[in-house]
């Protein structure tokens, strides 16, 4: 199962017992979309990475390590209204990590990038926010410990292989359940129609017991293209609608929808904001505590506490491993006949080459009960296929920030 000495790593195909999650009597799925504070932090570390990897590509031919995966969001303060509304105190972003700032002799401009990276993503993507006034970015990005760059820098020496720079874990499942595809699909709905009223800040809890299932949906309103109280509330209706079709189009049973389950319309409370998203004024953010590689929070499934974001995709195993299981999952469903569900497994160890996991295991769970070893030769083949392409992932991964961008387009 080991191999600590590198060479051909074995893969260990196993029977995924229990019953399906499908089948399960409950089921929970979560989403934060693309404006809540916890997926902003993870995009805003995804997209420093990529700005740093691409500039570093570009004037030295090769990515410099760096790992900028630590940003706490601090929320602002904000008055929002009908028709209007102010920010009073912008939201403060905090980077950390580390990143190469000299190299070859040659200084290169971290805060600058950073910075310049935050802002054009917020810019890009919130519609409502002003990223000029409405946020504060504190770049406090530090030169890598020697150690680690010492063993970033060992991978061009003499054409040696990329060495893993943690000791990690890595974690995949296929295929997605009617209502983890539902989860991703109401959210989607709402962030792609044209409706300027709504934030891109929007959270979907989706809970299944027996056949019945029911989404659960806090959506950020932004007061300035709302009139009055009747105009927020035609609008929340209206994105209930959209989760509905979303969510009925994949599940083929129409859920039960709420939308903003803690307005009081009476009281004249209702989830309205001035920017679109919550960070203005009622929430914080950190990296790591939101959606999974895989756009997902999904309690029931496999899951790994590492995140994915800001880490770099050359050496980087808590972002590679965690891509790469995932990829081998949907390979082995979609490649194997007969194989109904996957989850795969990778363990990293620090200093080896990172196509040699210490350890992988793949649980499947055939159509026919008993197959398994009858399928493990074929399953062997796809995973090691795949963990002979990590090297090469990175240069997929530099034009895709995981934390916005589904797998399945790598």
């Amino acid at each position: 199962m080991l191999s600590p000495n590198g060479g051909n790593v074995n893969v260990v195909v196993s029977e995924l017992d229990g019953i399906a999650p499908a089948a399960q009597p409950v089921e929970i799925v979560e989403r934060k979309g693309l404006g809540h504070p916890d997926t902003l932090c993870d995009a805003l570390a995804e997209e420093v990475s990529l700005a740093l990897s691409r500039f570093y590509r570009e004037r030295f031919g090769f990515v410099l390590h760096h790992n900028v995966d630590k940003v706490l969001l601090r929320g602002g303060a904000a008055r929002p209204a009908f028709a209007g509304g102010e920010v009073d105190e912008p939201i403060e972003l905090y980077l950390a990590g580390r990143a190469t700032r000299e190299y070859g002799g040659v200084k290169i401009p971290v805060d600058d990038l950073a910075v310049g990276a935050c802002r054009s993503w917020l810019s890009a993507n919130l519609h409502a926010l002003d990223a000029e006034r409405h946020v504060r970015v504190h770049c406090l990005v530090r030169p890598g410990s020697g150690d680690l760059v010492e063993l970033f820098e060992r991978q061009r020496r003499g054409g040696a292989p990329r060495l893993a720079n943690d000791t990690s874990i890595g974690v995949g499942f296929a295929p997605l359940t009617p209502l983890e595809g539902a989860v991703l699909a109401a959210e989607r709905s709402l962030r792609e129609s044209a409706a300027p009223e709504r934030g891109e800040d929007v959270k979907v809890m989706g809970v299944r017991v027996g056949a019945r299932s029911a989404l659960t949906v806090a959506c950020a309103f932004v007061g300035g293209h709302l009139r009055d109280l009747d105009a927020y509330l035609a609008a929340r209706a209206r994105a209930a609608e959209n989760v509905r079709a979303a969510a009925t189009a994949i599940l083929s049973v129409e859920p039960a929808v709420e939308v903003n389950t803690a307005d009081d319309p009476a009281a004249g409370s209702v989830y309205l904001t001035v920017t679109g998203t919550s960070a203005e004024a009622g929430d914080d953010g950190q990296t790591g505590r939101g959606n999974r590689a895989n756009g997902l929070i999904t309690p029931a499934r496999p899951m790994t506490i590492e995140s994915f974001a800001g880490k770099n995709p050359i050496t980087h195993v808590g972002k590679l491993y965690n891509v790469a299981a995932t990829r081998i999952a949907e390979a082995l469903v979609s490649g194997i006949e007969g194989a109904r569900e996957a989850h795969v497994l990778l363990v990293s160890r620090i200093g080896a080459p990172i196509e040699e996991p210490q350890v992988v295991h793949v649980r499947l769970r055939a159509e026919t009960p008993g197959r398994v070893a009858e399928l493990a030769p074929r399953a062997k083949e796809i995973t090691r296929h795949h963990l002979a392409e990590i090297g090469s992932l990175w240069e997929r991964l530099l034009s895709h920030n995981l934390a916005t961008d589904r797998l399945g387009s790598l």
